[in-house]
């Protein structure tokens, strides 16, 4: 459900030129979610047919980005939106870019499975430590999704702070890749592709974290994105005049 905030217009037309940006934003963000599900269940179950799905499935994700790139720069054209207006339209394009981006790491998760002919498989306790990441991972690009859905300024900031916790989940993984690298010459190709998926968690990590910040961008009117954590959290604390 939209937040009301949006609208309230002498102009109903404008009013809903707004919703369907973000209303395109959403579907483009419900299916990108979707896209990195399938693609790591894809690569967890070794599911080929799945993978090719996903891989497939990504040139959707970037006729959404294209239509609603196109949307807001025609708002913006004939609009000239100021103050709130303008940093709702704003904040869509940037999260775009990276809801894009998110759309492209499933794609590169599946290719991960895809580009594997040797048949060799990570072990059941290597699959289970991705598996736990990507969970974590899902879980925090739904939340910001919603934190920006609601124009939630505070669920955002407690958001982003658990991109701590997916990078912990990452150097760990590296570090038992490169071990069994170095133990075993003959498990190369799985560590390679194990950090393959990892490190694009950890990529859907940083651009749901960057989903967050437009998020305080929009209710706050500050750009955040080189702020540190306590410094978000003063700009997210600090009413507005």
């Amino acid at each position: 459900m939209l937040n009301n905030k949006i609208g309230g217009h002498y102009s109903q037309a404008y009013d809903d030129e707004l919703r369907q940006a973000v209303e395109r934003l959403l579907a483009m963000a419900t299916l990108a979610q979707q896209q990195l599900s399938d693609a790591m269940t894809a690569f967890i179950n070794a599911d080929r047919a799945l993978a090719k799905q996903v891989k497939q499935g990504d040139r959707t994700v970037n006729n959404f980005e294209v239509d609603i790139d196109e949307h807001c720069l025609d708002i913006l054209a004939r609009r000239q939106p100021a103050a709130t207006d303008l940093r709702l339209v704003l904040s869509v394009l940037k999260s775009v870019n990276d809801i894009e981006r998110i759309g492209d790491l499933a794609k590169r998760i599946a290719k991960a499975l895809l580009k594997d002919e040797s048949g060799n498989r990570p072990t059941e306790a290597q699959l289970a430590q991705l598996n736990t990441m990507g969970a974590k991972v899902q879980q925090m690009l739904a939340r910001a999704i919603t934190a920006f859905e609601q124009m939630d300024a505070d669920t955002a900031l407690a958001v982003l702070r658990e991109d701590k916790a997916i990078d912990d989940d990452y150097a760990q993984i590296m570090q038992h890749s490169l071990s069994s690298m170095m133990d075993d010459a003959s498990q190369i190709g799985v560590s390679l592709q194990i950090s393959q998926v990892a490190k694009a968690l950890e990529r859907v990590g940083d651009h749901a974290r960057n989903i967050c910040q437009h998020t305080i961008f929009l209710c706050k009117g500050r750009n955040v994105a080189h702020l540190t954590d306590d410094e978000l959290q003063q700009v997210v604390e600090k009413r507005r005049d």
